[in-house]
């Protein structure tokens, strides 16, 4: 595999990490509970980006994976792969999440990152290369592990890149209250 190859199969794998380590310490409960208007939940962003990565690495390189996906099936309804059912276990949606990783993985070491494949749902006769949808899928998860960590934050306040606090400043709920009312009155100053 290529340095430059493996850099970006890193990338991927460091936004699974971060998503994955969002659910940590919480209760079955709180990995599906909708915090935002949209119901944005973390069980619900492991479950698409499962689903993502098993469409992108899978069917468009002529590599389907053998996994059902019953929620993308004729009359499925709506955003049904946003969010676990009550018969869907973290544990089921966690090791579906893994065997895409698996699926994914193996379609990046075998294939070169100009082979090409097609997007069926872009609607489009162009081409894709792996080395264009490498980019689009950690795109795609760096994009919803930001959402993971707002959810995440909303949950119970646990806030940081792989765990609570790495990367913000050491303040105490004090600290975070000055802060926030500083933002605040920052905002009710524009006109």
């Amino acid at each position: 595999m290529s340095a430059f190859k493996a850099d970006l199969q890193r990338y991927l794998q460091a936004g699974r990490d971060a998503v994955l380590a969002k659910m940590d310490g919480l209760s079955d409960y709180d990995t599906r509970r909708p915090l935002v208007p949209t119901g944005t939940n973390l069980l619900g962003l492991v479950k698409h980006l499962a689903s993502v990565e098993l469409g992108y690495f899978g069917g468009v390189f002529g590599r389907p994976s053998s996994i059902a996906l019953p929620w993308f099936e004729e009359g499925a309804e709506p955003n049904a792969d946003m969010w676990a059912t009550p018969d869907e276990s973290r544990v089921q949606i966690v090791e579906l999440y893994h065997q895409a990783w698996g699926h994914a993985d193996a379609t990046i070491d075998a294939l070169a990152l100009d082979a090409t494949g097609m997007v069926p749902w872009w609607n489009t006769d162009r081409p894709v290369t792996l080395h264009h949808i490498l980019i689009h899928v950690t795109a795609e998860t760096h994009r919803h592990a930001g959402h993971a960590d707002l959810v995440r934050e909303l949950v119970d306040g646990q806030a940081g890149y792989d765990s609570p606090g790495d990367n913000l400043p050491a303040w105490d709920a004090a600290g975070w209250a000055a802060y926030r009312r500083r933002l605040q009155e920052a905002a009710e100053m524009m006109p």
